[in-house]
């Protein structure tokens, strides 16, 4: 069975109550949840994550080489300027879709650059909790073919 790993970063525990005119009104367990059904739906394995820690995040993406088939990524703040991140993905061969919540590109401009896009298969983006959606979508598309 496929297995895909689904990490949030920092401040996705908040979902739900952190700025909702941005994030929305679900909650990280209503996303992990959702998730996790629609892999099941697909006959594959979801493991869902969050951490607020780079290094958490480093170590998992690495050990993802060996247990996992597909990577989702979240990675909130981290995005625009985790080299480590960035340089954890390009060293492991799992594909990596890039999440967020919010159409980065149209708020703060610091916001607009992603240091790991350039190492990750694409981006989903500005959908809220649908973007998660989008990328499990393309990810069991992809383990399928």
């Amino acid at each position: 069975m496929s297995k895909i790993l689904v990490i949030h970063g920092p401040n996705l525990n908040l979902l739900g109550t952190r700025e909702p005119e941005i994030y929305g009104h679900e909650t990280l367990a209503d996303v992990n949840a959702m998730l996790v059904e629609q892999g099941r739906s697909a006959g594959v394995e979801v493991e869902c994550r969050q951490s607020n820690h780079e290094g958490t995040m480093v170590d998992w993406i690495q050990q993802a080489n060996k247990e996992f088939d597909f990577i989702i990524l979240n990675a909130g703040a981290y995005t625009h300027y985790s080299i480590a991140i960035r340089d954890a993905i390009a060293a492991i061969q799992v594909p990596v879709i890039e999440v967020h919540l919010s159409n980065v590109h149209t708020r703060e401009e610091f916001r607009h650059k992603s240091v790991i896009a350039p190492v990750v298969m694409g981006q989903i983006l500005g959908f809220g909790v649908d973007s998660y959606y989008g990328a499990m979508a393309v990810a069991i598309r992809k383990l399928k073919k």
